[in-house]
């Protein structure tokens, strides 16, 4: 399994949850038909904008998907930048990430 730090997480100007890789690409990732998307200028996977579930929900979409379909771990650093994202949704994330590594 291939292992990659997460760069950013945020919600952009469409609401959507958004997570950028350091390096892997995941321009086939709609195939899953998991409602995860990649954005090829961005560089960037993305949910939709949350219906029934929260930003929360989507992460762990995000990276479940990566890891089980991707076969691609994506990882939080002391670096990851957070932009747009609640106090709360980051601890969340944070907390979520530790008991999963």
């Amino acid at each position: 399994m291939t292992i990659d730090k997460i760069l950013e997480i945020g919600i952009d100007d469409k609401e959507r949850l958004f997570i950028k890789p350091d390096r892997e690409r995941f321009s086939l990732i709609y195939r899953t038909a998991t409602e995860v998307h990649w954005d090829n200028n961005r560089l960037f996977l993305y949910s939709p904008k949350p219906r029934e579930w929260t930003y929360f929900d989507w992460f762990r979409q995000i990276t479940g998907v990566t890891e089980t379909e991707c076969n691609c771990k994506l990882i939080l650093t002391d670096v990851t930048e957070w932009t747009n994202v609640s106090d709360e949704l980051k601890q969340k994330i944070i907390e979520y990430q530790k008991a999963t590594v």
